[in-house]
């Protein structure tokens, strides 16, 4: 038996697929696009294609995430917060909290022991905290985001970046540049901007520990350290990559939807 999770973020489409025991089968992440419909479709088909599946094998799919209204083939849409937080719990049973920062908002969510959320904060209003703000300040930097997390840690101690606006924030980073401020010291005070605009929320729940990370940021190791001095607590990283959390969590999904309507 085959089910499926499309997870359409604002900046990545993945898919995930698993089978009864929740084993992942195959996964794929690309862009999204322009075109959230097509790159759902192209997603599920390369996924299909890598396992050796027809779409007529999938017993159910679940679609997720900001786009998961414009998926037309599948068969229940499910919020980006459950499917995160079951996501979380499928692949670390003993996480009771979790931290999502995508490309366009930051969730912290916290879950009871079967992986339901039983609460959430969320910041959709503005990009500081999240992966658009790290992308923004990487490119000023000159380097990838991943490239920024790892050239963080040599830095020996953190400059302070005040605003919590993008705009004002990457205005704020030229001027460090300028003054010829060491890069790493930068580089560690942006992921220290992004802890401390999250860690907020995750305050604001009361999040109980142990927390996993979830979405692209987590392949920040900058950010990860960051959030570890913040929070003063171990963060777990996932032995998935953290994007596909979304997907895992809306296969598994799909998995009990169809033993609840097929018996």
């Amino acid at each position: 038996m085959i089910f499926a999770g499309v997870d359409i973020g604002s900046t990545t489409a993945k898919c995930v697929l698993i089978d009864e025991n929740e084993t992942v089968l195959a996964s794929v992440i690309q862009r999204s696009g322009f075109n959230p419909d097509l790159a759902a479709n192209e997603v599920l088909d390369h996924c299909c294609a890598y396992y050796g599946c027809k779409r007529e094998d999938i017993n159910y799919c679940v679609s997720t995430g900001y786009g998961r209204e414009m998926v037309e083939f599948t068969d229940e849409q499910v919020t980006e917060i459950t499917c995160h937080g079951k996501g979380a719990h499928v692949i670390c049973p003993e996480a009771r909290g979790v931290i999502d920062i995508g490309g366009q908002d930051s969730k912290a969510i916290v879950l009871d022991e079967r992986g339901n959320v039983i609460d959430f904060a969320m910041n959709d209003k503005c990009a500081a905290g999240t992966g658009r703000f790290l992308e923004v300040m990487a490119g000023i930097m000159g380097v990838s985001t991943e490239e920024m997390g790892h050239l963080s840690l040599n830095a020996a101690n953190a400059l302070p970046i005040s605003s919590i606006c993008t705009v004002f924030a990457e205005s704020e980073v030229i001027s460090l540049i300028s003054q010829k401020k060491n890069p790493y010291d930068i580089m560690a005070g942006v992921h220290m901007s992004v802890a401390r605009r999250v860690s907020g929320l995750v305050n604001r729940v009361k999040m109980p520990r142990p927390i996993v990370i979830s979405g692209g940021v987590g392949k920040n190791v900058g950010v990860i350290a960051a959030f570890e001095m913040q929070l003063n607590t171990k963060i777990i990283l996932p032995p998935v990559d953290p994007q596909l959390l979304g997907g895992i969590g809306a296969a598994s999904i799909a998995l009990k939807k169809y033993v609840k309507y097929n018996g």
